[in-house]
């Protein structure tokens, strides 16, 4: 029964040791670099970063008229613009998509 513990206890503490040893190690300096993202994927991130700006600012400006902080009329006339260049970056963000997605089901 004893011998039957011990063993138990060295297989446990040879598989916490063996499922970390990768997180205890120290990385090379090789792998702790980022790699430069490329330009179509720089030109991903900025049409996703335009897209949260126009959204955010449509939902600021929903906010604010609600809130009473900006009349029926000022809304009126900031509205129409921001749902275009919302619209417009979430059309640019999903030819991305449907793109990538084609270039995906074709390799």
């Amino acid at each position: 029964m004893t011998t039957a513990l011990v063993i138990g206890a060295v297989l446990a503490i040879a598989c916490v040791v063996v499922v970390a040893l990768p997180f205890l190690r120290e990385p090379s300096p090789r792998d702790d670099r980022l790699d430069q993202p490329g330009e179509r994927e720089q030109h991903r991130l900025a049409v996703a970063e335009e897209r949260d700006r126009a959204l955010a600012a449509l939902k600021e400006l929903e906010l604010d008229h609600r809130t009473g902080k900006i009349s029926d009329e000022d809304y009126r006339a900031q509205v129409g613009p921001l749902r275009r260049r919302a619209a417009e970056t979430l059309k640019v963000a999903q030819e991305q998509s449907a793109s990538r997605e084609k270039v995906r089901a074709g390799s």
